[in-house]
């Protein structure tokens, strides 16, 4: 993690991210801390980290998700050299568990 991320104000966030005991909480915060296209942003680079891990090819990953070559590889890139968190969040969410809550 860079170390000029984590700070004060990052650990609340993730604390705020972590309280939501349902999925209508979290969409009610995320709706109040972004807008649209960020949620949809954010979605659709899960939803690509999905696809390769499901060992799609890029063509079919730009079809379906509208994203960019260049997003491909960064989230391709993160999936082989990053901290875990995509595959992390993918396996939870997969097991449908929001927040205790099975959805």
């Amino acid at each position: 993690m860079s170390k000029n991320l984590r700070d004060e104000n990052t650990d609340m966030l993730m604390r705020a991210v972590m309280s939501a005991d349902s999925i209508d909480e979290c969409y009610d915060f995320f709706r109040d801390l972004c807008t649209d296209a960020e949620i949809k942003i954010m979605s659709q680079r899960l939803q690509v980290a999905r696809m390769l891990k499901e060992r799609h090819v890029y063509s079919d990953i730009v079809k379906k998700t509208e994203a960019g070559t260049a997003t491909i590889s960064r989230i391709s890139n993160t999936l082989a050299n990053g901290t875990g968190g995509y595959a992390q969040a993918l396996e939870k969410a997969e097991n449908k568990s929001c927040g205790g809550e099975v959805i």
